[in-house]
C-alpha cells in the first residue's frame, strides 16, 4: 500500500470541475490541494486539434460507456464518450460554449437550491470566461476560459444557415446574450484554432504552484470514512494500491457516471442494492443514480454535390493552415445551428439545431467516405428520467446505465416537431441546390415516420448530468452546499449535481458550476478592517462580511 502525505483537500477527477476547482482552491497557498486522474496527460495531438473530437472516440482517452438496451430507441444500446485524460470531457468534446438559458438556474433555485438561480450563475460565467469579443453585459474578458468565434466557416455550413433562414428562422449572432432564440454560427472553447479545455485554460498555467499536485493514472476504488466523515479515498494506480489523505475535504469531480457509482462503492446509495453485491452501506441516500437526464439528438443527413463539407480536411496544405491557426482543421464539426420553440407558449426553446458539414451517422463511429451535411434536432427539455446501477462491487467494472429516452410521450413530441424543422432546412434553398443523395431521412413527413427515425438513429448529444441531485427533498443527493447529505468533508461537485439538464451544452454550466463551488468551499472573502489601537497606531483585524455567506 501506497499512501501519499496528507493534503487538505482531494480532488476525485480532472475533467470540467475538477481542474477548475484545482487552480481555485490552490490560490490559497496556506492549504495543499491533490488533483486525481484516472486518465493519463493531455499529451495526444489530437486532442488539441479540434476537427479530431471524433478520432479520440474508444481510444485511450475514453471511458467508452454504452447504455443498457434503452426501450424506447428499438433496444439499442447508445454509445457514451465521456473523458478519461487530464481535461475530462472538455478534452474530447465539440467545444460549443453555451451557458443554457436563464431558466434553468432560475428552476434550480425555484426547487430549493438556494443561491443557484441565474443571477447567481452570471457572475460565476463571467469570471470564468475570456471572450475574444471582448467585454459586455454579458461576457467578460480576463477569465481562464478562452472563448472564440470560428476560425472556420465550412461553405455548407453558410448554406445550411441560409436556408434556416430562409425557413422563417430569425438570425443571432450571440446565443449567451440577452436572448437564446435563433440560428447562427456557435462560439467555441479555442483560443487560436486549439481546443481550450480545462486542462489547457485552467491546470497547465498553474501546474507549478507548490502546494498543487497532480496524479495520474489514478482509478479511485472507494472514499474511506472515520464515520460519518470522509477522510481520503483509495485507489489503483499501476496495479499497485494507493491511499490519499484528506484533511479538509474530498470532493468528487468524477462525472455524471462516475460520481455516483463512486459514492455506491463506498456505501452511500440504496442499502438493498448495496448489500446485494457485498457492500456494506455507509448512509442511507436513495437518489444516488437516479435522476439521469440526457440530449438526445436525431438528425437527417444528404452526400454533398461538390467538395462543400470537411471530408478529406487532413491535406498538407489544411496541415499547414493549422499550424498557423487557420483552415478546416480548426472547426468543431458542430459549426452552426441554433434554438426553436416548437409551440407556443414554452418559457424557453425546446429544440437546439446543428447544422454540420459531414456525415454524421451511427453516431460518429463509422467511417465517412463523402462529402455531407447533417442538420441535427436536439431535445433540450426531456422529461424521462433514466438511472445508473452498480452490476458489481468491481470498482472497475462499468455500470449499468439507462437514460429512458423518450419514455415520456411529450420528448416525442417536441422531437418529431424538431426533426421537421431540420428536414425543411435540408430541403430548402439554397442548401438543397448544392445536396446529392440523402443518406439518413424519415420515410415521409408523417407522426409514425419520424417517430421510427428517431428511435432508429437517435444517439446522445454528451450531456448527462442529473445522477447527484442537489436540492432539498428526499431524493436530493447533496444539498445546495454540495456537500453530500448525512456525511462530512464529501461533496460532488460536477455536472450530475444539476436538477435538469441546462438548454445547450453542459461544459460551460459546468464549470461555472465549479467556479461557484469554489467560492462556497473557501467561503466568503474576510474584510480587512483597520480600527485605530492608540492615537499614533492601527491594528488590522479580519472580520467575515456579514450576508455574504456563498456569494460568488
Amino acid at each position: 500500500m501506497v499512501t501519499s502525505a496528507p493534503h487538505d483537500y482531494v480532488i476525485v477527477g480532472a475533467g470540467s470541475a475538477g481542474c477548475v476547482l484545482a487552480r481555485r482552491l490552490s490560490e490559497d497557498p496556506g492549504v495543499r490541494v491533490l488533483l486525481i486522474e484516472a486518465g493519463g496527460e493531455d499529451s495526444n495531438e489530437l486532442i488539441h486539434m479540434p476537427i479530431a473530437f471524433g478520432a479520440l472516440f474508444r481510444s485511450d482517452v475514453d471511458w467508452d460507456y454504452s447504455s443498457h438496451y434503452e426501450p424506447g430507441c428499438n433496444g439499442r444500446r447508445i454509445y457514451l464518450p465521456r473523458g478519461k485524460v487530464l481535461g475530462g470531457s472538455s478534452s474530447i468534446n465539440a467545444m460549443v460554449y453555451m451557458r443554457g438559458n436563464r431558466v434553468d438556474y432560475d428552476g434550480w433555485h425555484g426547487r430549493g437550491c438556494a443561491g443557484w438561480g441565474w443571477a447567481d450563475m452570471l457572475p460565476c460565467f463571467l469570471r470564468a470566461e475570456d471572450n475574444e469579443r471582448g467585454a459586455g453585459e454579458f461576457h467578460a474578458v480576463g477569465g481562464p476560459l478562452a472563448v472564440s468565434d470560428l476560425r472556420h466557416r465550412s461553405p455548407i455550413s453558410e448554406l445550411a444557415l441560409e436556408a434556416a433562414l430562409g425557413a422563417g428562422l430569425s438570425a443571432n449572432d450571440d446565443f449567451n446574450g440577452a436572448e437564446q432564440d435563433g440560428v447562427g454560427f456557435y462560439q467555441v472553447t479555442q483560443r487560436d484554432g486549439q481546443r481550450a479545455s480545462t486542462a489547457t485554460c485552467y491546470l497547465h498555467p498553474v501546474a507549478d504552484r507548490a502546494n498543487l499536485s497532480v496524479q495520474t493514472h489514478v482509478q479511485i476504488t472507494r472514499v474511506r470514512f472515520a464515520g460519518e466523515r470522509a477522510i481520503g479515498v483509495a485507489g489503483v494506480q499501476f496495479g499497485r494500491p494507493v491511499e490519499f489523505d484528506a484533511g479538509r475535504e474530498v470532493i468528487l469531480c468524477a462525472g455524471t457516471y462516475g460520481s455516483p457509482q463512486l459514492l455506491m462503492l463506498s456505501g452511500i446509495g440504496r442499502p438493498d442494492e448495496l448489500a446485494a453485491l457485498g457492500i456494506a452501506p455507509t448512509a442511507e441516500l436513495p437518489g444516488v443514480g437516479r435522476n439521469l437526464s440526457d440530449h438526445p439528438v436525431s438528425a437527417v443527413a444528404a452526400r454533398c454535390a461538390g467538395p462543400d463539407g470537411l471530408f478529406g480536411a487532413t491535406s498538407a496544405h489544411n496541415l499547414d493552415r493549422y499550424a498557423a491557426g487557420q483552415g478546416p482543421l480548426t472547426s468543431n464539426v458542430a459549426e452552426a445551428g441554433g434554438f426553436i420553440r416548437t409551440r407556443d407558449g414554452l418559457p424557453a426553446p425546446d429544440i437546439q439545431l446543428f447544422m454540420m458539414p459531414v456525415l454524421y451517422t451511427e453516431e460518429g463511429l463509422a467511417p465517412v467516405g463523402a462529402h455531407g451535411v447533417s442538420i441535427g434536432a436536439c431535445l433540450l427539455t426531456p422529461r424521462a428520467r433514466g438511472e445508473l446501477r452498480l452490476v458489481s462491487p468491481d470498482p472497475t467494472a462499468k455500470p449499468c446505465i439507462v437514460h429512458n429516452y423518450y419514455h415520456h410521450p411529450e420528448d416525442l413530441r417536441s422531437h418529431i416537431e424538431g426533426l421537421r424543422v431540420a428536414m425543411r432546412i435540408l430541403a430548402g434553398a439554397p442548401l438543397a441546390g448544392r445536396l446529392a443523395d440523402p443518406v439518413s431521412l424519415p420515410a415521409s413527413d408523417s407522426d409514425a415516420d419520424l417517430i421510427a427515425h428517431i428511435r432508429a438513429t437517435a444517439q446522445t448529444i454528451y450531456h448527462p448530468v442529473g445522477t447527484c441531485a442537489m436540492g432539498i427533498d428526499d431524493d436530493a443527493v447533496v444539498d445546495p452546499e454540495l456537500r453530500v447529505r448525512g456525511m462530512e468533508g464529501l461533496r460532488v461537485v460536477d455536472a450530475s449535481v444539476m436538477p435538469t439538464v441546462p438548454h445547450g451544452a453542459t461544459n460551460a454550466p459546468t464549470i461555472a458550476l465549479a467556479e461557484r463551488a469554489a467560492a462556497l468551499i473557501k467561503g466568503p472573502a474576510p474584510i480587512l478592517w483597520k480600527v485605530r489601537a492608540t492615537a499614533t497606531t492601527t491594528r488590522s483585524v479580519r472580520v467575515a462580511p456579514i450576508g455574504t455567506a456563498g456569494a460568488p
